[in-house]
C-alpha cells in the first residue's frame, strides 16, 4: 500500500471512528483524495472488515436522529437513505428500528404555530398539508391531525 493511500486509510478512520458514515460518503470523501479506482475500492473494503463503515448501521442512526432530532417523517427517511445507495433491506429495518412516528410531536407544533401565522389565509390548509408532506410524512398521517389543528384553531 503507497504512502497517500495509507494516510487516507488512516484519515478515514479516523472521520468513522467520530461519526458514522456510509460507503457512499466515504467514496465521495476519498474521491477527492486523487486516488486511483482501485485504492479507494481497497480502502472502502479495509473499512468494512474492520467495522468502521457498516451501511445497516449507517441507516439505524440516520433514521433515529432523523425522526428524533429534525423531525422528518419516514417517507423523507427512506428517499434520503436511497439517494445514498442504501439497500432497500437495510432501510426497512432501520425504518422498523424507530417504530412509530417519534417526531410527530414536533410536527404538531411545527404545524400549530404556521396554523397561526396563516390565520385568514384561504390556502392555509393546503399549506399545512404541503409543509407536512415535505417533511416526509405520508397523506393519510397528516390529514386528520391538519383538520383537528385547524379546528382548534379556527
Amino acid at each position: 500500500m503507497e504512502e497517500q493511500e495509507k494516510e487516507a486509510l488512516e484519515k478515514m478512520r479516523a472521520q468513522c471512528a467520530k461519526r458514522e458514515y456510509c460507503e457512499t460518503d466515504i467514496r465521495k470523501k476519498l474521491s477527492r483524495e486523487q486516488l486511483s479506482p482501485d485504492s479507494v475500492d481497497g480502502i472502502v473494503r479495509s473499512l468494512k472488515a474492520d467495522k468502521y463503515i457498516d451501511d445497516a448501521r449507517y441507516a439505524a442512526a440516520f433514521a433515529r436522529d432523523k425522526s428524533l432530532i429534525s423531525g422528518w417523517g419516514k417517507v423523507k427517511i427512506r428517499h434520503s437513505l436511497a439517494a445514498k445507495g442504501i439497500v432497500r433491506e437495510d432501510i426497512a429495518a432501520a425504518l422498523d428500528g424507530i417504530g412509530g412516528n417519534p417526531g410527530m410531536e414536533k410536527l404538531v407544533k411545527a404545524l400549530e404555530t404556521k396554523a397561526v401565522a396563516l390565520n385568514g389565509d384561504p390556502y392555509r390548509k393546503f399549506k399545512l398539508l404541503r409543509f407536512a408532506l415535505g417533511r416526509g410524512y405520508e397523506y393519510d398521517e397528516v390529514r386528520d391531525l391538519v383538520d383537528n389543528i385547524l379546528r382548534q384553531y379556527d
